[in-house]
């Protein structure tokens, strides 16, 4: 396919019969060869989704049309094409028909583009259309992330590590177009991370591979990678630790340390981890973004009940708010979405945290440092000094830091903070264990707030479910809530990456230390005992929480029952 003149395009388009005279000259006159494809122009202005037009031009040019991440293409038609040409065209070779090498694009006019495959293949090239996002998709799940990269490097065999003076904190990911090289594999990686709502990512070494895999919604999913990464393994690594500010010659020791970059002008900390291996280092990079990390308690997933019980709390004068759940909970959104919710003019409010995951204005916030003597319990006894109104430690892990923030709540502070523990009624039992006495327990927490996250059903895809009642019965789940609302399941769409779910939100279980649990927390009653009191009281916990979120559509009943344990405290009331 050559590059057609306007007059001819102006023909296709007026074949193609979607658009009106006038839609036809407004969309030739911003088309440029080689620019934005006819299709984006078109979807752009809301003329015609690119998938129609795509569809409609490939009737009139006699081309097949076809959805490239819906099909399995042999290796060997892979094999045809190059990495480098795949993601420099934006083309998917997806066919051989009698030595003819048939190529999916969604730009059939871009200059040259034929010419260029033929010489690539060393074979004739036919073209059919497919949407850009089904191609781009398709090319990194055949090819692997970094590909190109890759290819390049082994070409010119060249495996060098980046030198420490480069500032990649300075420059934005989104922007950066460097040649093949190991930093533009790293930061490919980080990009695509970013792109596909990762909030972690794991280099783990292998026997004979680099397995690269995201958490995206609190579960993991691994990346397609080159085959030939392994080889490079040792300079991927040693270039994630120089950016990390780490001592790439020490392999034999776990390390930490912390990226700082922009991606599209958005402010990323990327928390770094080492450990060695049998294998060699594995890599751990938590993404955590400054800006979108701020949540108001609209947005946490709280019931309507909840959040009026939430909103009382953290406008209380003093006392400790504790919460508890494993780690990736949603506990630290939890704590900034309360803190933003209170921060005003006339409050004092500072933060002891490892590591400052958001950064607020109009807080102080305090890093800690323990390499220089800087705990948490330090941090928090040199607070008390500076007449703060609330206070928010990241978190309790030792007695010295329980008993410094039981007696910041004593003495007229608003204490947030959070503990490990599976519920909350555990975090009166964890705090005692801990040596603190249970008669300051009881005085100085007002609530225990449990949570875990779930993912949240996709809006596009998802669709009721008859559910066999023997399931519900083997889950536990109360049959006779059904009045309330639908059951639904998880399908998987281009939206959601085919996995069913997109985002997440949280379910809760608030335990409001009221006179009716004090007596039971100084008598050192167990934390079952505590928790079923608080159910006869009104209390609802996270599995409860979690039925009503399945039955309003919001997520399903195979999430609730991964995140939460069975509440055995129920059969005891």
């Amino acid at each position: 396919m050559t590059t057609a003149s306007p007059s001819k395009l102006a023909v296709l388009l007026e074949r193609m019969g979607l658009f009106t005279p006038a839609q036809i000259e407004e969309v030739l006159a911003q088309y440029q060869p080689g620019g934005p494809s006819l299709a984006v122009l078109a979807a752009g202005k809301g003329y015609a989704r690119e998938e129609i037009f795509l569809e409609k031009m490939a009737e009139v040019l006699g081309l097949p049309y076809l959805r490239v991440g819906e099909q399995s293409i042999p290796a060997d038609v892979l094999a045809r094409l190059p990495p480098k040409a795949v993601f420099q065209y934006n083309v998917v070779p997806v066919a051989m028909e009698n030595n003819v090498l048939r190529v999916a694009t969604s730009d059939p006019f871009y200059p040259g583009l034929v010419d260029s495959l033929r010489l690539a293949s060393g074979l004739r090239v036919r073209l059919a259309l497919s949407p850009a996002g089904d191609l781009a998709k398709a090319a990194k799940k055949f090819y692997g992330v970094g590909a190109e990269t890759m290819e390049q490097m082994i070409q010119d065999n060249r495996i060098e590590v980046a030198p420490e003076e480069e500032a990649l904190g300075k420059q934005d990911l989104g922007e950066l177009d460097q040649e093949a090289s190991v930093v533009k594999f790293v930061n490919q990686v980080i990009w695509e991370a970013h792109q596909d709502r990762g909030t972690d990512i794991h280099l783990e070494p292998m026997e004979t591979d680099l397995r690269i895999r995201y958490r995206i919604d609190g579960v993991l999913h691994q990346t397609p990678v080159p085959p030939q990464l392994k080889r490079f393994q040792p300079a991927i690594i040693s270039r994630i630790k120089v950016m990390a500010g780490m001592d790439i010659a020490e392999k034999r020791l776990p390390q930490d340390g912390r990226i700082s970059l922009r991606i599209r002008g958005e402010e990323i900390d990327v928390r770094v981890s080492t450990m060695p291996t049998v294998y060699g280092e594995s890599v751990s990079l938590r993404l955590l973004m400054r800006s979108s990390g701020m949540l108001g308690m609209d947005k946490l997933g709280l019931n309507p009940r909840d959040e009026a019980v939430l909103k009382k709390l953290i406008h209380k004068p003093h006392g400790i708010l504790l919460v508890t759940g494993p780690t990736g909970s949603g506990k630290s959104t939890s704590l900034y979405a309360w803190l933003h919710t209170i921060n005003s003019i006339d409050k004092r409010i500072l933060t002891i945290e490892e590591p400052i995951e958001y950064e607020m204005a109009g807080i102080n916030q305090i890093q800690v440092r323990p390499e220089i003597g800087l705990t948490f319990a330090v941090g928090l006894r040199h607070i008390l000094r500076q007449d703060p109104d609330v206070i928010m430690v990241g978190e309790i892990r030792d007695k010295e830091t329980a008993e410094i923030a039981i007696r910041a709540a004593l003495t007229g502070h608003l204490v947030f903070s959070t503990l490990h523990t599976n519920d909350a009624a555990g975090a009166v039992t964890r705090l005692v264990d801990m040596g603190i006495e249970p008669f300051l327990v009881a005085s100085s927490i007002e609530a225990l707030i449990a949570q875990r996250l779930v993912r949240r059903l996709c809006s596009s895809c998802r669709r009721p479910w008859s559910v066999d009642p023997k399931i519900l019965e083997a889950a536990g789940f109360p049959k006779e809530r059904l009045s309330e609302g639908g059951i639904y399941e998880s399908i998987g769409c281009e939206e959601c990456r085919m996995t069913g779910f997109r985002g997440r939100t949280g379910i809760y279980e608030i335990l409001v230390v009221t006179d009716a649990i004090r007596p039971l927390v100084v008598s050192r009653a167990s934390s079952n005992e505590i928790k079923a009191a608080a159910i006869r009281h009104g209390m609802r916990t996270l599995r409860t929480d979690g039925w009503t979120k399945v039955l309003e559509g919001i997520t399903t009943l195979e999430e609730v029952l991964r995140v939460s344990e069975e509440d055995e405290a129920l059969s005891e009331t």
